[in-house]
């Protein structure tokens, strides 16, 4: 039964899904925490195409109790468990001074260490890497705009695939595809983002090293030793339980598995680094914890009012009807979201269910995996360019420097990459066509 006003009714679907968004993004301006924008956002979602009080409250309490929904609260809590574990532990310095030395090419040393912090998904983690970075900058007599721009931009090259960050992990979950083998498709957009990120410092790095003793790859390895060890386990874990545990566990198997890796590798570094039980527990009852799986449930209830409310449907009909190109919703879309909101899973966990949905409604499911690519590259172009971006503010931060010249940095490679993105698009859309 459709419970909302006929003037409500007369409004196309897509522009009452642009006025969800565009309460949501004003709530968060408004310094709303995400997971309350997205709460507020999944209510008026439900009450503008039709749903009561009660059909919200009983959609969602069905949501919540879903196994995929508790599954990945629990794995992103585990991952951020993990990563404020090595943190507080010592044990992420220490894995960054092993580093020192094993590489004697600049270029290489310089961003090794923002792209070993970005291994590890912490908000505002580029604060880390920040004085290793300008330690090594000094003797390239780089910019304060250049030193910020290598520390933002390197932070951030893993986001398009790595296990462990929850945009991907959502996805997966969303589009229910095996998170490896989107991880074969977004792979290159990792290498082409190493790749051009170099060409705004074209000539400003040093060619030659200072000499010193080369030191053992031992202590790094060892110190790298859980952040591998959940990669390799996972995987391990997650095949062994799609074999063993029963038919209505298949879904979540490969979840379980990472879920087994997490709790592992974290009980590994409590225990080597004899950390004492006031401090685990420190962790595990963190506000950042709390607020984080909070922002993941908000996001997962607005997608399940998404399809319950038909609201999907009903936009995907819509623009079918219009004939409006699939390509350019899957670029603009994820990408208005991700400017304005500044974070991965807020963009996947709002536009992804629509672009699936058109994506089946254009019968272009062959090709589920190259659109998400597209929809990740775009999307995550607008989160590094979203002023609200908490990797951005702290680097500039520290290195006392502005938004416009690190705007003037990255323009030619987030152009390049989202160019990039596309034309390999249209090269697996013909491969695979």
């Amino acid at each position: 039964m459709n419970l909302s006003p006929a003037w409500i009714e007369a409004i196309p679907a897509i522009a009452r899904i642009l006025i969800i968004f565009g309460l949501v993004l004003l709530a968060m301006r408004h310094k709303w925490s995400l997971g309350n924008a997205f709460a507020g956002g999944t209510v008026a979602l439900g009450l503008v195409f039709g749903m009561g009080p009660w059909a919200i409250v009983r959609s969602a309490g069905a949501a919540l109790v879903q196994p995929k929904t508790i599954s990945l609260s629990v794995v992103i809590a585990l991952i951020l468990v993990l990563s404020h574990t090595l943190e507080e532990s010592g044990q992420m310095a220490r894995l960054l001074d092993s580093f020192k030395g094993l590489i004697r090419r600049p270029k290489i040393n310089l961003v090794i260490f923002p792209a070993l912090i970005g291994l590890l998904p912490m908000p505002g983690g580029a604060i880390f890497s920040a004085p290793m970075v300008k330690n090594l900058g000094v003797s390239h007599r780089l910019s304060p705009s250049q030193l910020s721009y290598i520390n933002y931009w390197f932070r951030h090259i893993w986001e398009y695939w790595w296990p462990l960050y929850p945009g991907i992990l959502l996805t997966t979950t969303l589009a229910n595809v095996d998170l490896w083998r989107l991880v074969s498709v977004t792979v290159p957009l990792t290498l082409v983002a190493i790749f051009i990120g170099y060409r705004p410092l074209k000539g400003a790095i040093a060619a030659a090293e200072g000499a010193g003793q080369r030191r053992s790859m031992g202590p790094f390895l060892k110190e790298l030793a859980p952040i591998g060890a959940v990669i390799v386990l996972s995987f391990i874990f997650g095949l062994l339980f799609s074999r063993m545990l029963p038919a209505h566990f298949e879904a979540i198997a490969k979840e379980l598995g990472l879920i087994l890796a997490l709790v592992l590798a974290i009980v590994w570094v409590w225990q080597v680094n004899a950390m004492a039980w006031r401090e685990r527990w420190a962790i595990i009852k963190s506000p950042a914890l709390v607020k984080m799986v909070y922002m993941i449930t908000a996001i997962l209830l607005f997608k399940a009012i998404l399809e319950q409310s038909r609201a999907v449907d009903q936009v995907s009909q819509e623009m079918l009807r219009w004939h409006i190109p699939l390509v350019p919703i899957a670029i603009l879309l994820p990408l208005l979201v991700g400017t304005v909101s500044g974070i991965t899973i807020a963009f996947v966990g709002t536009t992804f269910p629509i672009l699936i949905s058109l994506i089946q409604g254009f019968g272009q499911e062959p090709l589920l995996l190259p659109y998400l690519m597209l929809a990740l590259a775009a999307g995550f172009v607008g989160v590094l360019v979203s002023p609200l971006h908490l990797c951005l503010l702290v680097s500039n931060e520290y290195f006392k420097t502005t938004l416009i010249p690190i705007y003037r940095l990255m323009r030619t490679p987030l152009i390049a990459l989202l160019t990039s993105a596309l034309i390999y698009f249209y090269v697996l859309r013909y491969l695979w066509g």
